[in-house]
């Protein structure tokens, strides 16, 4: 159980100042697999993605121990260790952990970590590595260190893929930490974030077409991407020619947007979607092609899983007129549906007395 300070020491940990972050949650509209090794290093990838008004939140709360208190509101979890102790990765928040660990300064006071996701790992949203950023902000921050966005996103990309080693691109952390919609270039590990100029009225047009829709699952998103690069790794034609076209589309997709041709956006949305599912049949299952006929059906012109697939959300672009009749038919279904606003800003951090 964590230990309760007692009246001074409450009195000293009020007084202190928060520190708090943030990260946005995205949406991959094409480009998704070409950022997992090894094919950028083979071929390069392209991503287009813009974040959204979801986000990872952290809290950091000082102390005048040298206790670390983590709480993550979202799993019903706390773990208490000192700071003189060996860190236990024991697969009770290791994420947070990892990150910790990166970051701890043994000469300071230890402090409570509170965490809260808009989306559950495994939502194809990239809310995990939106929790890395998150962390690796706000201990940048409460330690006072000096870090630009590429090196934040390295770090959290580092910590995650390499130190966990949890399966996955480089995407999202880049995502997360730029925020808006960009347009990614990778070469190796090396990756050149291109932010795009979306007017605001396409942005407005996008936010008021497109559908976010919760399938009711999540995925293991690592054993679908393992698939996917051992069938890369084999020669496997389709997985193949499913990535190169993912780059393709992803060029067309961000030249769509750019000169506000959205129902080429859309059309182009549903092309990603069928070429992505040739890179692994186990990115589609029969509920999501079930929901994404009755989307077409319903009259969306086209659509896609956000993540990696087998589950999650998904995406669909819709004319005005008959938004209201995919979304009504999604319902039915039993999934959930709700709009979509875009987050310009990318990570950021504060500080509030307590």
């Amino acid at each position: 159980m964590r230990r309760i300070p007692d009246d001074r020491a409450r009195q000293a940990l009020t007084s202190r100042t928060l520190v708090r972050a943030r990260a946005p949650l995205r949406v991959s509209f094409a480009g998704g697999g070409t950022d997992v090794p090894p094919f950028p290093e083979d071929e390069g990838g392209l991503i287009l993605s813009a974040t959204i008004a979801r986000y990872a939140h952290a809290t950091l709360q000082p102390r005048d121990d040298r206790q670390i208190s983590l709480e993550s509101l979202d799993f019903g979890l706390s773990v208490d260790f000192g700071m003189d102790e060996p860190m236990l990765f024991d697969g009770r928040l290791d994420l947070v952990k990892s990150a910790i660990a990166r970051f701890l300064d043994r000469e300071n006071t230890g402090f409570d970590l509170y965490l809260h996701s808009s989306a559950p790992p495994g939502s194809g949203l990239g809310s995990s590595s939106a929790m890395i950023v998150a962390l690796v902000g706000l201990l940048q921050n409460h330690y006072r260190m000096t870090m630009t966005d590429y090196e934040i996103a390295h770090v959290a990309h580092v910590l995650e893929r390499e130190d966990l080693g949890i399966s996955g691109g480089l995407q999202d952390h880049y995502a997360a930490t730029f925020g808006g919609f960009n347009y990614l270039e990778l070469s190796g590990d090396h990756v050149v974030v291109n932010p795009l100029r979306i007017g605001p009225d396409t942005i407005s047009e996008l936010e008021h077409n497109l559908l976010l829709c919760y399938t009711g699952r999540t995925r293991l998103s690592d054993h679908i991407i393992d698939d996917q690069t051992e069938r890369y790794l084999r020669g496997d034609s389709d997985a193949i020619d499913g990535l190169r076209m993912q780059k393709r589309l992803a060029q067309e997709m961000k030249d769509a947007l750019l000169r506000n041709r959205l129902s080429d956006f859309g059309d182009l949305l549903g092309q990603a979607w069928q070429q992505k599912r040739r890179m692994s049949p186990r990115i589609a299952t029969p509920f999501i092609d079930e929901a994404y006929q009755l989307a077409m059906d319903r009259g969306a012109l086209g659509g896609k899983v956000t993540g990696a697939g087998g589950g999650g959300y998904m995406l669909f672009y819709c004319p005005f007129n008959r938004r209201h009749l995919v979304a009504e038919a999604l319902m039915k279904l039993g999934m959930t549906v709700s709009e979509i606003s875009f987050d310009l800003n990318g990570l950021r951090t504060w500080r509030v007395d307590a």
